[in-house]
């Protein structure tokens, strides 16, 4: 109990309490503030993945329909059931083939493309 009393004195002798609790004040807002920070960021960051995601499904159904619409047009020039078919799976095979065989040369060029974009 004495020894309470004595550090009690030296803390108001030295003023210490007042720089404790403004120390701790300080902390507990900074803390707060971070808080908010992270909270912001992550609002921004979902918030950006939901419209890209929204205007990747758009983009994904139009590609279909487009690609639908134009494979019925080509049945119907070259007058059979599934050439028009065949030309437009070939027109999205290919690209799928090409990456496929050279998928280790495509991933190293985006790879040192990102890094170079990220030094700017």
């Amino acid at each position: 109990m004495y020894m309470d009393s004595i550090k009690d004195y030296v803390f108001k002798l030295l003023r210490l309490d007042g720089v404790i609790n403004h120390l701790s004040g300080y902390v507990e807002s900074r803390i707060e503030l971070i808080k908010l920070d992270v909270r912001e960021e992550v609002v921004k960051v979902i918030s950006r993945g939901l419209a890209l995601g929204l205007i990747v499904l758009l983009a994904l159904l139009f590609l279909v329909f487009i690609s639908f619409g134009l494979a019925n047009t080509l049945n119907s020039y070259f007058g059979n059931n599934a050439t028009g078919y065949w030309i437009v799976s070939s027109l999205y095979g290919l690209p799928c083939l090409l990456l496929i065989v050279f998928y280790k040369q495509v991933n190293l060029f985006l790879e040192n493309h990102f890094k170079r974009r990220k030094k700017l």
